[in-house]
C-alpha cells in the first residue's frame, strides 16, 4: 500500500487513489507491535503513551521513527501522534517518509490540526515552484476543504486559502477578473460553513464585494445574508455538542472509566444533532437548506470523526453501518462493517467481535450473498467452536440450503466436545416446527437424553416438545426415569413441572399422590404427622389456580405464606425457658431477634457477628463508664434470670447485649416507638406512620425519653443497677430541663439517668414472644400517645 509521490501529487486525480485508502487502516508488520508490547507492561496504558510520545521528541529521527510506528500501530487513529510523527521528519526535510506517512493516515484522521500540517508541507514542497507550484498548493486546498471543509475548526483553513488567491500575481485584467471570481466563490462557501470563524469571514466579504462593485455588492450580499444568518445559528447550536468532546482523547477499549461515559454520551449527542431526521425537530425545519448529499456527506464525516476516538466501540460501528443501510447505501455499510471487523479484534483480547460478525452475516444474507455470509458463519465457528456459534449456523443452512445441510452439520456438530444441550434442542424445534417432522424431532430428543439425563432444562424441554404432541404417557415416563437419576438438590423444578402436569391432565388420585412424593423427596419423609408432609391450604391454593388467576386474594396468599414461615420456625427445638436459677439457657441469637428458621435457614447468610467491633460513641463524646461495672443483658422479668446469671459468671455479656448501650438517642428514639410484632417483620407501613409523626429527639434527651416510656428494668430485674454496678452519666450530660418542671421531675430524672442504657427492646420481645411468654399481661396500660400504643415497651414497673 506504499504510494509514491506521484499518486499523492496533489492533482484530482490523485487524491482519487489516496481516498481508496478510506476503507481500512494500514498497520505496520506484526514485529512492531509485539515489540510495543515488550517496551508497555500495559498495552493501553495511555500514561505510558504519552510518556513515550514525549520521548521521541527528544531522540533522532533514526531512534524515534520505531517508536512511532510502535505508538500508531496501537493507537492508528490518533491524529495527534500522526501529526508528531510526520512534522519530526519533516524537521530533518525526508518528502519521501513524510509523503509515505500522509498517505496512511490523512483519510483516517479528519482533524483540522494535521490537515493544516499537510497543507503546509505541500506549501513547503510547492511554493518555489512558480505556476506549475501554485496550481497544485490550490489542488491541494481544494482537496482539503473537499474532506474538512465542514469542520466547525476550519475556519483558519478557509481564511489561509483566501489569503493564498490573493497573493497570486495578475499579470493582466483578465487574471484579475479570474482571481476575483476565484475569491468570490470561496467566500460564498466559507460564510455558509458553520465555523468559528464565520462572522469573520463575512466581514472580509462585506469588505471584498464592496472594494470590487458597490452596486453589485448590495445585491449579493442581500442574496447571502440570510444564508449566512442560518450558518450562524447552525454554528451556535453545534458549538454546544463540540465543547464536550475532547479531540485528543486516545481510542482504546471501553473500560466504563466516567471519563469514557461522558464522552460516549457527548458522542451520540453529537452524532444526533447532525442526524436531519433529529435536525428537523431541534431547528423546526433544516435552517441552512442543504441538500440531501451535502447532509449525508456531513453525516459521514461526523461518524469517521467519532471513529477517531471511539475506534474499539462495537456499538458505532454498527450504528454507522446500519444508518449507510438507511440511507440505500448498502456498499457503504459492508466496507464499515469490514474496517470494524479489523479494528475491534486485533485490539480487544478474547472477542473476535461476534456481534458485529451476525450483523454483518444478516446484511450479506439480506442482499443476496450467501457464500459471503457463510464465509462469516464459519470465520466465527473457527475463532470459536460454542454452542451459540454452532446452533446459529444451523439456523443459517435451514435458510438457505435447506433441511439436508443443516441435518448434516448437526450430525458433524454434536461430536464436537463443546457442543451441548442446547444445540439437541434448536435442531428438534427446528425439525419439529419448520420441517414438521415430529418424529425426527422425538428421536433427537431421545438421542440427548441418552447424554443430559442429568440436565434439568433438557428435561423440562423434551416434556414441553411431548405436551405439545399430547404424549401423556411418555410424559409421564420422561418424568419418572429423570427423578430417578437427578439429584435431589437439583429435581425441584422438574418436581414443580411433574406437580403441573399432573394438575392439568391427571385426576385427583394422581395429583395427591404426586404432591406427596414431592414433599418426600425434596423435604424427606422424616416423622409420621411431620407438617413439612402435611396437606396444606397452600397445596389448594396451588392446585387449584391457573396462570395469573388464584382462588383467593393477594393479602390471603400472603397470610397464608406468612403462616408456612412461622409454622416452619415452629418446628425449630428450642430448650425450655422456665429453668432454675443459676442454669444457663442456651437463647436463639439471630441477627434479627427472630428464633426460628428465618435467620439459621441455609439460603439466608448473614454476617459474622463474633467480629464486629461494638461502636462507643462515648469513646468521642467524653462519657466514661466505670471500669468496675460488668454489662449485662436488660430484661423486664425473670425469664432470662439464668441466662443472665450465665453470663455474668463468664464475666462477660454478649454481643448482642452490648449493642444498645452504645446505640445513638435517635435510634434508641426510634426502638422506643417499635409496634409490637405479630409476624416475622413489622408492618412496614405502621413503622413508617410512627417515624413521621414522632419528634425524634437529639442528645441525651432521646435517651431519657427511651427510658421513661417505661423502657427501664424492675428493681427485681436481675439486669437492674444491684446485678450490674453502677453506670452513672456525669450529671453536666443531662438533657436541659424545660420549664415550669417541678423538683419532682428533677429527681426522676436524675434516678433515670442514673439507670443502665437499656438494651434492643424489639429484639428482647421477640426472643421472649418465640419462647411463648406472654407480654400482654404486663405492657402498660392508660397510654394515651399514638407512640406509645404501638411501642411495645419492656414488661415491668420502673420501681
Amino acid at each position: 500500500l506504499e504510494l509514491s509521490f506521484a499518486s499523492l501529487r496533489f492533482s484530482i486525480a490523485g487524491h482519487r487513489v489516496v481516498a481508496r485508502l478510506a476503507g481500512g487502516v494500514i498497520t505496520p508488520p506484526r514485529s512492531s507491535k509485539i515489540a510495543f508490547l515488550e517496551v508497555m507492561a500495559d498495552k493501553y496504558n495511555v500514561e505510558e503513551a504519552e510518556a513515550l510520545a514525549k520521548r521521541a521528541l527528544h531522540l533522532p529521527i533514526t531512534q524515534a521513527t520505531p517508536i512511532y510506528e510502535q505508538l500508531l500501530s496501537l493507537y492508528p487513529t490518533s491524529a495527534r501522534f500522526w501529526k508528531q510523527y510526520v512534522e519530526t521528519q519533516m524537521a530533518v526535510n525526508n518528502d519521501d517518509a513524510t509523503k509515505q506517512i500522509f498517505s496512511r493516515c490523512l483519510l483516517t484522521c479528519l482533524q483540522v490540526p494535521l490537515w493544516q500540517c499537510y497543507i503546509r508541507f505541500i506549501r513547503k514542497v510547492y511554493d518555489k515552484k512558480g505556476a506549475e507550484g501554485q496550481e497544485e498548493t490550490t489542488k491541494a486546498f481544494e482537496f482539503t476543504l473537499n474532506y474538512i471543509g465542514t469542520d466547525i475548526a476550519s475556519g483558519p483553513i478557509w481564511t489561509e486559502y483566501i489569503t493564498f488567491l490573493k497573493s497570486l500575481p495578475a499579470l493582466n485584467p483578465h487574471e484579475d477578473m479570474q482571481r476575483k471570481i476565484a475569491l468570490r466563490k470561496v467566500y460564498q462557501r466559507a460564510i455558509l460553513t458553520p465555523t468559528h470563524h464565520v462572522e469573520q469571514l463575512w466581514k472580509e466579504y462585506e469588505n471584498f464585494e464592496n472594494s470590487v462593485n458597490r452596486q453589485l455588492a448590495k445585491g449579493l450580499v442581500n442574496e447571502y445574508q440570510p444564508k449566512f444568518n442560518s450558518a450562524r445559528a447552525v454554528y451556535r447550536e453545534r458549538k454546544k455538542y463540540i465543547e464536550d468532546i475532547d479531540w485528543n482523547m486516545l481510542a482504546v477499549p471501553p473500560t466504563g472509566s466516567s471519563k469514557e461515559e461522558v464522552q460516549w454520551v457527548a458522542w451520540k449527542k453529537f452524532l444526533t444533532f447532525e442526524n436531519p431526521s433529529n435536525t428537523l425537530v431541534i431547528f423546526r425545519g433544516n435552517p441552512q437548506r442543504i441538500d440531501t448529499a451535502l447532509s449525508t456527506k456531513r453525516i459521514i464525516y461526523v461518524y469517521e470523526q467519532c471513529l477517531m476516538c471511539l475506534y474499539h466501540y462495537p456499538d458505532v460501528w454498527y450504528d454507522y453501518a446500519e444508518w449507510h443501510i438507511k440511507s440505500g447505501s448498502t456498499d457503504a455499510a459492508i466496507k464499515v462493517f469490514q474496517r470494524a471487523l479489523k479494528a475491534i479484534p486485533v485490539y480487544i483480547a478474547h472477542t473476535d467481535s461476534e456481534m458485529l460478525k451476525y450483523a454483518y452475516a444478516e446484511l450479506e444474507e439480506a442482499r443476496g450473498a450467501i457464500q459471503s455470509a457463510k464465509n462469516l458463519y464459519e470465520s466465527i465457528l473457527g475463532v470459536s467452536t460454542n454452542s451459540l456459534a454452532q446452533i446459529q449456523f444451523l439456523r443459517f443452512l435451514r435458510r438457505v440450503e435447506g433441511v439436508e445441510s443443516a441435518r448434516k452439520y448437526f450430525l458433524e456438530a454434536r461430536k464436537s466436545p463443546s457442543c451441548t444441550y442446547h444445540v439437541y434442542i434448536a435442531f428438534a424445534t427446528m425439525a419439529f416446527c419448520l420441517d414438521k417432522d415430529p418424529k425426527a424431532a422425538h428421536n433427537i430428543f431421545e438421542e440427548g437424553l441418552k447424554r443430559y439425563m442429568t440436565e434439568p432444562v433438557y428435561i423440562l424441554e423434551y416434556a414441553d416438545f411431548l405436551t405439545r404432541l399430547n404424549d401423556d404417557r411418555n410424559i409421564r415416563a420422561l418424568f419418572e426415569r429423570a427423578l430417578s437419576t437427578l439429584p435431589t438438590e437439583e429435581s425441584a423444578e422438574v418436581w414443580n413441572r411433574f406437580v403441573q402436569f399432573e394438575q392439568t391432565y391427571g385426576d385427583l388420585a394422581s395429583i395427591l399422590k404426586v404432591e406427596q412424593r414431592r414433599k418426600e423427596a425434596l423435604f424427606g419423609k422424616g416423622e409420621e404427622g411431620s407438617p413439612a408432609l402435611e396437606s396444606s391450604l397452600q397445596d389448594v391454593v396451588s392446585r387449584y389456580s391457573y396462570m395469573d388467576l388464584w382462588p383467593c386474594t393477594s393479602n390471603e396468599l400472603d397470610h397464608l405464606s406468612r403462616q408456612e414461615l412461622l409454622v416452619k420456625n415452629m418446628n425449630k427445638k428450642v430448650e425450655k425457658t422456665n429453668q432454675p436459677p443459676g442454669s444457663a439457657t442456651i437463647v436463639n441469637k439471630s441477627p434479627c431477634g427472630l428464633s426460628g428458621s428465618v435467620a439459621s435457614s441455609s439460603k439466608v447468610v448473614y454476617p459474622d457477628t463474633a467480629q464486629m467491633v461494638v461502636h462507643d460513641p462515648a469513646k468521642k463524646s467524653g462519657i466514661e463508664f466505670s471500669s468496675s461495672a460488668k454489662p449485662v443483658a436488660a430484661s423486664a422479668s425473670n425469664t432470662f434470670q439464668s441466662n443472665v446469671t450465665a453470663t455474668a459468671t463468664h464475666g462477660s455479656a454478649s454481643t448482642f447485649d452490648e449493642i444498645p448501650k452504645t446505640t445513638p438517642p435517635a435510634l434508641l428514639a426510634f426502638l422506643a416507638n417499635l409496634p409490637h410484632v405479630d409476624g416475622p417483620t413489622p408492618n412496614v407501613d405502621v413503622v413508617l406512620s410512627i417515624c413521621l409523626q414522632s419528634d425524634l429527639p437529639t442528645g441525651q434527651t432521646a435517651k431519657q425519653n427511651f427510658v421513661a416510656k417505661g423502657n427501664v428494668p424492675s428493681q427485681n430485674d436481675p439486669s437492674g443497677p444491684n446485678r450490674g454496678g453502677s453506670q452513672r452519666l456525669p450529671r453536666d450530660r443531662r438533657a436541659t430541663k424545660r420549664k415550669g418542671s417541678d423538683r419532682q421531675e428533677d429527681d426522676d430524672t436524675a434516678s433515670i439517668q442514673s439507670q443502665p442504657l437499656p438494651t434492643d427492646v424489639f429484639r428482647l420481645r421477640q426472643m421472649r414472644k418465640a419462647r411463648g411468654i406472654s407480654t400482654s399481661s404486663q405492657t402498660p396500660t392508660g397510654s394515651a400517645s399514638y407512640g406509645s400504643a404501638y411501642s411495645g415497651e419492656l414488661s415491668g414497673s420502673t420501681g
